[in-house]
């Protein structure tokens, strides 16, 4: 079998290089993001590297030895007469026809379009096996022949994939933020300040205070002082167990407690168990939730939620996600991982631009799928908690 690798600057130019080389024979395995061009180093830019197999074609037995399989058959008949060797003889022959020269038979044209949507949408190769698994198993060729049905039904398994936190905040009196560097926890702390502070979402209002242990980078402690300043709400900087406690503590009165945490490279172990010591010091109120941008590449998402494990974090808020047209990263990790989405953010404005997850918003990021938003909401409006969308 003959494999491949091609580079592009863009996803659609390197599909384009593979249809030109290989045509319709080329199968894709796998695509990830790398740098390419440059010189001795300098100046390189990101690309899409593709890689996948040149399909044979099945050749065609001559029909003289598929008689000479028939007729083995009735020998075999004629001089034992056992049904469990004819039952054996049968089996053999119909997979011996089937396989042709042993390769795979190629699949439907409406799978294979909609494996290269997927993966143009950057949903992950196990995701991608995963629906296409569904649609051979699922669909007659009569509904792989409406292409439009099967778009259909893949928006639809692809909304009941996602899987959503809708409790929230409710049961929660401190909440504390984790995750990586630049994914906007501090910005998101004040999101979610105000929308409770103010009593969005249809509640009532509560009494928020912050905390923050982000007094490492520059001007993140100013920046967290001023929203407070701004919404009215107290803002306490700690940086050891014992202060992060003792302000526990004195806002005990407050309905919510919005903890901002340092920002840390999942690959940094110490530092990262050095924080989860300090944080022990909010009790066993406390429930940790996983700010993620919507940016991040497949292989980063599941280092992510892999290396933050041990905070025990219940959900995920995805930030970021006006910075990126595709979530098929996003959906597809978490839907292997078994993860829940709670917020989204969508911009810096405070407290405009978040709100809670919802299938229909991820949904919206699709591309290239044409979406029956009618025919989607009333199928997750339950699920959205909405009474209409846009």
């Amino acid at each position: 079998m003959e494999y491949f690798t091609e580079t592009a600057p863009t996803h659609r130019e390197v599909l384009e290089k593979i249809n030109l080389k290989y045509g319709g024979k080329a199968k894709i395995l796998s695509h990830r993001t790398v740098r390419i061009g440059g010189f001795l180093g300098l100046f390189t830019r990101e690309g899409v590297e593709i890689s996948g197999y040149i399909a044979q074609d099945i050749g065609r037995k001559p029909r003289i030895k598929l008689e000479d399989e028939k007729k083995k058959i009735l020998d075999t008949v004629r001089s034992e007469n056992t049904l469990v060797k004819v039952l054996e003889e049968v089996k053999s022959l119909k997979e011996h026809i089937e396989s042709g020269n042993g390769e795979s038979k190629t699949d439907h044209t409406s799978i294979e379009k909609i494996a290269t949507l997927l993966s143009e949408n950057e949903f992950s190769y196990n995701y991608i096996k995963m629906i296409s698994d569904r649609l051979k198993s699922s669909l007659t060729v009569d509904e792989l022949e409406d292409y439009d049905f099967v778009q259909d039904k893949v928006v639809e398994w692809i909304g009941e994939s996602i899987l959503l936190d809708n409790q929230g905040f409710n049961s929660s009196k401190v909440v504390i933020l984790v995750g990586p560097t630049g994914v906007g926890k501090t910005t998101t702390i004040a999101k979610l300040a105000a929308i409770h502070g103010i009593g969005t979402e249809g509640r009532k209002a509560k009494t928020v205070r912050m905390l923050t242990i982000d007094n490492y980078r520059i001007g993140a402690q100013k920046q967290i002082e001023t929203y407070g300043e701004i919404m009215d709400i107290p803002v306490a900087v700690v940086e050891t167990y014992m202060e992060l406690q003792q302000k526990i503590n004195l806002f005990s009165d407050a309905d919510l407690i919005l903890v901002d945490t340092i920002g840390k490279s999942p690959k940094d172990y110490q530092q990262l168990a050095e924080m989860r010591k300090v944080l022990d010091a909010c009790g066993s109120y406390s429930e940790v939730y996983l700010a993620m941008s919507a940016t991040t590449k497949v292989s980063d998402v599941k280092e992510l939620l892999q290396q933050f494990e041990p905070f025990n974090y219940r959900s995920v808020i995805l930030t970021k996600l006006d910075e990126t047209m595709r979530i098929g990263n996003i959906v597809s990790v978490l839907y292997e991982k078994r993860k829940t989405l709670t917020y989204i953010t969508d911009g810096q404005v405070v407290p405009q631009d978040i709100e809670r997850a919802s299938v229909m918003r991820l949904l919206k990021n699709l591309e290239g799928f044409n979406l029956n938003k009618n025919k989607l909401y009333v199928k997750f409006k339950e699920r959205e908690g909405v009474e209409s969308y846009d």
